[in-house]
């Protein structure tokens, strides 16, 4: 699904206006509807006291929609309007006035303290307060009240994004609202995907509001959520050549789960044939776990870790083999350093580095821009911070808007891990994940990741299609491992083990629960 920002939601909502001629009013009332239809739905509602709370720009008229709607399904409701209804426009306003011929209660309170007493008498609120185009932090009344909703525990449903989420960044201004469920309308707009906002916002539902389908074929529209993507057909008569043929070059001394990890799941994940370029001392460990591996021992610097020697050996062995990873768990030792970059820049390969390959290139970026094959990178939030010269605070202050810049200057896909990792690519696309859990914090989980977006393009898949499908099967694969063992206590070997079933769980098509839910 096309994920929006504001001001394109905005854009979105003036072009139905005054291009397809939709009345603002009805707009807003079928924004009101799609909620009390996700209020319904999962309330009891007739006979319950709802407390509406409104602002005063749009997101308050959504409310007012929603106050009346409620009431007419037989809830008591009490709307409470915080600022000058002055300001409303005029669809909100024409609401106003009908809120007021209905004779609903309501107050506009110049303390919290009104509302304390609702909240203590409600079985319910809607959240209208402020809307996704928040710009600075939440004070005065409007945090005392979002405050005040969060310490009742009543259950809240938030319009179009939790009150004091940013639209577009998903961070909270200072306070925000804790929802059960949250609708937005037109559109989900990425602070309603991107943590601390998704948090915040409880299940997400979206209404397209009578939107005409051509407003989201606009090209502007570049970010999506990862859905994932047709598997190509597995060859009757495939051999494990078939199936993709990926060189590791991975492990160091003391490193000895990341060469691991990384190249049996890419056969777990369906990959054909692995080769692990590792230090021969290492190759001896791994080997005695991971049998499946066709194992290329390579020599060692003097810490164990593979040697500069090497790298004609490699460079002749990468041209022959369809995809090359580079940088698990191979040390930070200068020789080997050294290595990786002139690895990045021979290999003529689709190429994916991570964990130390990263390291080795964050002062030699230009070592990326020069390539010709397609390049993938798997930061964490430190390894980005260090390829882009940024500080880890700026970067979670605006993820999107990062990894666009970084992904765009280095011509590479980038994959931002963490909670809802990021996809980006250098034409500006940006895909953000909703599989994955807290269960795959925990040392290796990378590691799989990476084998297993080697895996996604060893199955026949384009480069572009095959790093998010890597991505979302990964996630699935640790959602898997959780619904069986819980969070607490996973480890990677759980999340490599869940691989088999997480691809076919893809092939099967059963993967409906990390689709945005449309509603009305």
């Amino acid at each position: 699904m096309k994920v929006s920002s504001v001001a394109q939601m905005r854009g979105m909502d003036r072009k139905a206006i005054d291009e397809d001629g939709i009345p603002e009013l009805l707009l807003m009332e079928n924004a009101g509807l799609a909620a009390v239809q996700v209020i319904v739905d999962h309330y009891a509602v007739r006979g319950q006291r709802w407390l509406v709370l409104c602002g005063v720009g749009n997101n308050g008229g959504d409310g007012l929609v929603v106050a009346r709607q409620l009431h007419s399904r037989g809830a008591q409701v009490i709307v409470v309007l915080l600022g000058d209804p002055a300001r409303f426009g005029e669809a909100a306003a024409a609401n106003l006035v009908m809120v007021r011929a209905l004779r609903l209660p309501l107050i506009q309170p110049s303390t919290v303290d009104p509302i304390l007493v609702e909240l203590a008498a409600s079985d319910g609120v809607v959240d209208g307060l402020l809307g996704t185009g928040i710009s600075r932090a939440v004070e005065g009344l409007f945090a005392e009240v979002i405050a005040a909703v969060n310490t009742s525990h009543k259950p809240v449903v938030s319009l179009d994004i939790a009150s004091g989420v940013n639209g577009d960044t998903g961070q909270v201004m200072g306070v925000a609202v804790q929802a059960a469920h949250t609708i937005t309308f037109g559109l989900p707009k990425a602070g309603n995907l991107l943590y601390p906002g998704y948090g915040q916002g409880g299940r997400l539902w979206v209404s397209h509001i009578g939107f005409a389908p051509g407003l989201y074929a606009d090209d502007g529209l570049q970010m999506a959520t990862n859905d994932p993507v047709t598997l190509p057909s597995r060859a009757v008569q495939g051999h494990k050549g078939t199936f993709g043929d990926t060189l590791f070059v991975a492990g160091a001394g003391s490193y000895y789960g990341a060469p691991y990890f990384s190249a049996l799941a890419c056969m777990k994940a369906g990959g054909g044939y692995v080769r692990l370029a590792t230090p021969a001392s290492v190759a001896a460990v791994v080997a005695a776990r991971a049998g499946e591996l066709v194992f290329l021992p390579q020599e060692e610097t003097d810490s164990q870790s593979i040697a500069e020697a090497n790298r004609q050996r490699l460079l002749d062995m990468a041209a022959k083999l369809d995809f090359v990873v580079i940088g698990p768990g191979t040390s930070l030792h200068e020789e080997t350093q050294t290595l990786l970059r002139d690895l990045v820049a021979g290999v003529e390969k689709p190429l994916l580095i991570d964990g130390d390959g990263i390291s080795a290139i964050s002062h030699s970026s230009e070592l990326l821009r020069q390539r010709t094959a397609p390049t993938v990178l798997t930061p964490h939030t430190g390894e980005f911070a260090r390829l882009t010269g940024l500080d880890s605070a700026t970067i979670e202050q605006d993820r999107v808007g990062a990894l666009r810049l970084a992904a765009a200057n280095l011509k590479a896909v980038i994959v931002l891990k963490g909670a809802h990792s990021l996809i980006g690519y250098p034409d500006g696309r940006v895909y953000i994940n909703m599989s994955g859990n807290s269960g795959m914090a925990t040392a290796g989980s990378g590691d799989v990741l990476t084998g297993t977006i080697a895996a996604m393009a060893g199955l026949g898949l384009v480069f572009d299609d095959a790093v998010r499908m890597g991505v979302f099967v990964h996630g699935l694969a640790g959602d898997l491992a959780a619904a069986a063992k819980g969070e607490d206590g996973m480890t990677a070997q759980d999340v490599l083990e869940a691989l088999p079933q997480a691809v076919r769980a893809c092939r099967e098509g059963s993967v409906g629960r990390y689709l945005v839910k449309e509603v009305g």
